[in-house]
């Protein structure tokens, strides 16, 4: 197994990956919401999960990275051998970071999900890691 991935690496590659995806969902709604209703910005943070869920669950499934994890030198793995991601894993993963904030609890929820790997120990999974069994290793 791989050393485990740094946290500075894993948060600048999840804000690479956030911003590159509401750039796209906003210049994808620009021409049809109207953001100064609040049925626009509702309609937008729906609209800009649903493409990070589809983002990053094609981007594991395919290899175990996105575009950020790529430029940070990290990779999503499966905890038991290392190997790339399967699908199941992939998508189980991506959702249990993206549901729950849609469900109930928006920004908050991926604050207790992100604060949760900072005290587990020896992987540092967060909770979307633990539903998927996966671990963020470096690639370097």
């Amino acid at each position: 197994m791989p050393a485990l991935g740094g946290w500075g690496a894993r948060i600048v590659a999840r804000v690479v990956d956030y911003l590159m995806v509401q750039v796209i969902a906003l210049l994808v709604l620009l021409p049809f919401l109207h953001f100064d209703q609040q049925s626009g910005w509702i309609g937008s943070f729906w609209f800009s999960c649903a493409l990070y869920l589809v983002y990053e669950g094609l981007m594991l499934s395919r290899d175990g990275q996105t575009l950020g994890k790529k430029l940070m030198k990290i990779r999503v793995a499966m905890l038991a051998d290392g190997a790339r991601p399967s699908p199941a894993a992939a998508w189980s993963r991506t959702a249990t970071f993206i549901v729950p904030a849609l469900i109930c609890c928006g920004g908050l929820w991926w604050i207790v999900d992100g604060l949760f790997g900072v005290f587990d120990k020896p992987y540092r999974q967060c909770v979307h890691d633990k539903a998927a069994k996966t671990v963020v290793v470096s690639t370097a």
